[in-house]
């Protein structure tokens, strides 16, 4: 039970909440189910019984019979226990979601139990259903066994043992019933409205004590981290704006370097999150950034999740700061080793002001003289043991600022990230033109690839992307192969050329064909998803992406952004199969009506729900058990509020009325403390 759920303790078990619960007097005729029946509740005779297949492919099917129809429920685990317990001509009641096969009625791994007719006394009997698994049910550990363990339980705790652990003005403002109220009433509710009542208490308390956590320990960032202070605006910083700055800065981008400005001069260690959509100019805001460490006397390090990000991102300060003397470097696994010792020189001697790399640049041997500023792209690409390392590279660990370009709606980001600062670009430079974007499906890919046609006689450039499951998948590449042939077939050589880059591929060959690319030696990239961040070809003004079905708001929404990157007008067309899942469908039409990164970041947490949101820290802060950031919102906005307002006024939790606090921050034993690393 421990291993396969988590139940270690009575509080584990008693904090294992029912998935739903079942009014047990409420029976659904078999007639009554239909494609979009919900769980429900139907009882009948068991008229037969049978074992289908060999080895895996086993099933037991039995079927069910009341006075209006019959339905089939299906077992393909757990069929020795299911053998053992049923009996054909014995009635039972079996609970689960419907669905149809060739037209009837089925249930898999339906909940069952006898059905004894007696049993209906007129009065709602709430029963709670908890998750379990095959392995646990195989030994008699069912949702049924872990409600009756929970009810023991219950019958043995009193209210002494459960403390309120919210102070008294707070469940009084926000109208919340007691804990241990809610803890008995969430397992087996008196009512509906009791189980709901639990249901809102148990949800503010999860999201009261993230909320507190994360404050706590960004308070603590905030009073015990030193930091360096860049006292001044200098030279560099102000030739490289008045001269070279290729554009005007937009409002937002102004109004981060100045929150940045703020932290750098604050004597405290700056840690902020910048999110902007793709586009939005945080590379800007970082260089501006890092000049501003310089003219302070102090080093810098970009640390990007990929070579080729790197590569990008050295190729673009490089061109920038060319008029300036100072010395921008790049450190990746693929720098040779002659290179290499003579950037790790530089560092050490401060002759590097500036260092771009992948994780090569936290490496042991990678020593700075004074390295004051720290930049981590695409964060989440990293683990926070890796992050941690840039902070014992200096003195004080240095300023860090995190980059994403994956918009994360304000919500979850407070959440994820409360303990940083928060910046956001949420405006595009000037100029750039929207992209256009197409759905179409299979039937249409002629005139896709006539329209690629037309767009390559204009000088111009085009991708397509396969989807990818599993970089070592022999099926991906397949497809991919099969895919580039189909390409070749539309685009023959010589009068087109084709590169091709996957993740199959040796480095220097993909860092080859996507040179080949970069230079306009061909016309046309056929990838895999390696090239959603750190390709810059303004050139390039088709994305086509195939199976677009296949992926996620988010990651169609960064591979658009490889195009739409130069003057000319740019399209994405989203090829998909002719039958698509609502889902799918509603992904599709949400990326063809807008270009806003955080209107789709919105739709995306709505339709995966938080827990599968990529990016997600390792600090378990998605990890609750009752709460939804999405549904909850408005619950989570008024407990970070209460949050914020109590340690504004007594941050050491130190006055009576806040002493249930205390004593439950007491209460939580404290593992590994990353919570201080960006």
């Amino acid at each position: 039970m421990r291993k396969e759920i988590n139940v270690f303790t009575f509080k584990d078990l008693l904090e294992y909440y029912p998935l739903r619960h079942i009014d047990k007097t409420k029976i659904d005729p078999i007639s009554s189910l239909h494609a979009d029946t919900d769980f429900t509740q139907v009882a009948g005779k068991l008229i037969d019984m049978q074992l289908i297949g060999e080895k895996r492919s086993r099933r037991l099917i039995v079927h069910l019979q009341d006075n209006t129809g019959i339905v089939e429920l299906v077992w393909f685990q757990g069929i020795s226990w299911m053998e053992k317990i049923l009996v054909v001509g014995h009635h039972y009641l079996a609970y689960g979601k419907p669905s149809f096969f060739m037209g009837k009625p089925q249930m898999a791994h339906p909940d069952i139990e006898n059905h004894h007719s007696q049993n209906a006394t007129g009065k709602s009997y709430l029963e709670p259903i908890y998750p379990s698994t095959e392995k646990l049910k195989s030994k008699g550990l069912n949702g049924k066994a872990f409600g009756k363990l929970t009810q023991e339980l219950l019958k043995k705790i009193t209210e002494k043992e459960l403390p309120e652990n919210l102070p008294e003005y707070i469940i009084e403002k926000y109208k919340l019933i007691n804990r241990y109220d809610a803890i008995r009433q969430i397992h087996f509710p008196a009512s509906l409205q009791y189980y709901q009542m639990a249901v809102r208490r148990l949800k503010f308390e999860e999201l009261f004590m993230a909320q507190l956590s994360i404050q706590l320990i960004k308070l603590n960032r905030q009073h015990s981290s030193k930091g360096f202070v860049f006292e001044k605006v200098g030279t560099v910083f102000n030739d490289f704006y008045s001269k070279y700055l290729p554009f005007e800065l937009t409002n937002a981008q102004k109004n981060v370097l100045k929150e940045i400005r703020k932290d750098v001069g604050s004597g405290k260690q700056m840690n902020r999150l910048l999110q902007g959509d793709v586009g939005s100019g945080k590379t800007m805001v970082a260089l501006l950034s890092m000049l501003l460490a310089t003219d302070n006397g102090f080093q810098s390090v970009l640390m990007a999740p990929t070579e080729i990000l790197a590569q990008q991102h050295f190729q673009t300060i490089a061109s920038l700061t060319k008029e300036l003397s100072i010395r921008v470097e790049i450190l990746t696994g693929s720098t040779k080793s002659k290179q290499r010792k003579v950037v790790l020189k530089g560092c050490e001697e401060g002759d590097v002001s500036i260092l771009i790399g992948t994780h090569a640049v936290i490496e042991e041997n990678v020593v700075f003289k004074n390295l004051g500023f720290a930049v981590v792209d695409e964060q989440h690409k990293f683990g926070v043991a890796q992050r941690a390392k840039i902070w014992k590279k200096s003195v004080f660990p240095p300023h860090i600022l995190v980059m994403t370009a994956t918009p994360i709606p304000r919500t979850l980001a407070l959440t994820l990230y409360g303990d940083l600062d928060y910046s956001v670009i949420d405006e595009l430079p000037p100029g750039r033109k929207p992209i256009t974007t197409f759905h179409r499906n299979e039937s249409a890919r002629p005139k896709v690839m006539d329209f690629i046609k037309e767009e390559l006689s204009l000088g111009r450039q085009a991708y397509v992307i396969y989807p990818l499951i599993e970089e070592s998948s022999k099926l991906d590449y397949e497809n991919l192969m099969k895919g580039y042939e189909e390409v070749k077939s539309f685009f023959p050589e010589p009068k087109f050329w084709i590169s091709m880059v996957h993740g199959k591929q040796p480095a220097d060959q993909k860092e080859t064909n996507m040179q080949r690319f970069i230079k306009h030696d061909t016309q046309i990239l056929v990838g895999t998803t390696v090239i959603e961040v750190g390709v810059n070809v303004p050139n390039a003004s088709v994305m086509v992406i195939e199976s677009a079905e296949k992926f996620g708001l988010s990651q169609l929404h960064q591979l658009r952004g490889r195009v739409g990157r130069g003057a000319d007008k740019s399209y994405c067309i989203l090829l998909t199969g002719q039958k698509l899942s609502k889902e799918a469908k509603e992904r599709m039409n949400i990326m063809v009506e807008t270009n806003d990164g955080f209107k789709i970041a919105e739709k995306d947490l709505e339709i995966r729900g938080p827990g599968e949101m990529e990016g997600t820290r390792q600090s378990g802060a998605l990890l609750f058990k009752l709460a939804n950031i999405v549904e909850d919102k408005n619950i989570l906005e008024a407990a970070r509020g209460s949050v914020l307002e109590i340690l504004q006024n007594d941050v050491e939790l130190s006055s009576e009325k806040n002493l249930p606090l205390k004593l439950y921050l007491q209460s939580q034993k404290v593992k590994t403390r990353w919570g201080k690393i960006a």
